[in-house]
């Protein structure tokens, strides 16, 4: 089950004065990466293998909408990956910042994340970081796609949600699509739990649509994935796409919808494309 598309406008937020940042875009510390990044990328090196490419597609300088899938649970290795690739190929003093549900956010063993860009997924924190200047990478399919079963790891499913076109068309910034694999083959992921979320009210008291359960290390069955697990060391493979300039492409008006099925269009072909090259499960 999927949410209703909604092509209402975005709400409007007042934007701070000048020279001022939401508390949360103030945490990304660029010394802290330029001291951390020579071990923590040999470590999701060795243990995922990331295999980045097209990083040089992105625009080399100013504002742009990186649009990914994402997989794997909370904790999705995958962004793990393409952040550090990010800033291995730009460098740290190039604004970065990844959106992230507001439980990860707060959860205090994660916070370290957030020196690394990562902010609550609100539309006043995107819109000020693309207004100053910043790549923001975005998972539309938030926790409805990266808790999806094991069996649906080679969909792309943004359940309708559309915030990213029309954040795009509101700045007038370019749309870098971003599609990765294996993700959802470091644990097995059994059901996303929606009914169940939907039962205890899930979505209403913390704007979670899931409750997911899989099998993973250590617990053995993990229901939540509230504290994380230790992912299985997938192969991981992600594939940059040309920037989309939407007004070039689609007219000075475009149509929210005809935008997002082209551009998830786009995403899932290419995820097709890599779920063919990729020869066995885990190992790539």
């Amino acid at each position: 089950m999927t949410e209703a598309r909604t092509t209402a406008p975005a709400p409007t937020t007042p934007r701070p004065p000048s020279g001022l940042l939401p508390a949360g875009l103030q945490e990304r510390d660029p010394d802290f990466i330029r001291r951390a990044l020579p071990l923590t990328w040999p470590l999701i090196a060795a243990w995922f293998r990331p295999d980045i490419r097209g990083l040089a597609r992105i625009p080399a300088r100013g504002p742009v909408l990186l649009v990914g899938n994402h997989s794997g649970g909370n904790v999705a290795p995958d962004t793990l990956a393409f952040t550090l690739g990010f800033y291995r190929h730009f460098g740290v003093d190039r604004a970065f910042f990844q959106l992230a549900h507001h439980l990860v956010i707060r959860t205090p063993w994660l916070s370290l994340l957030r020196k690394y860009g990562m902010i609550e997924a609100t539309w006043e924190n995107a819109r000020t970081a693309v207004d100053r200047g910043a790549a923001l990478l975005v998972y539309p399919g938030g926790d409805w796609e990266t808790h999806r079963p094991s069996w649906q790891g080679h969909r792309i499913e943004f359940a309708g949600r559309d915030g990213f076109v029309r954040l795009a068309l509101d700045t007038g910034v370019p749309i870098v699509p971003v599609i990765s694999i294996g993700g959802q083959e470091t644990a097995l992921f059994l059901t996303r739990g929606e009914r169940l979320a939907r039962a205890l009210a899930l979505d209403r008291r913390f704007r979670l649509k899931v409750l997911p359960v899989s099998l993973a290390l250590p617990w053995g069955l993990d229901v939540g994935d509230f504290f994380g697990h230790v992912a299985l060391p997938a192969k991981i493979t992600i594939e940059v796409l040309e920037p989309i300039d939407l007004h070039k492409r689609f007219g000075r008006t475009p149509d929210v919808d005809v935008v997002y099925e082209t551009v998830t269009g786009l995403m899932q072909r290419t995820l097709d494309e890599l779920a063919e090259q990729r020869r066995f499960p885990v190992l790539g």
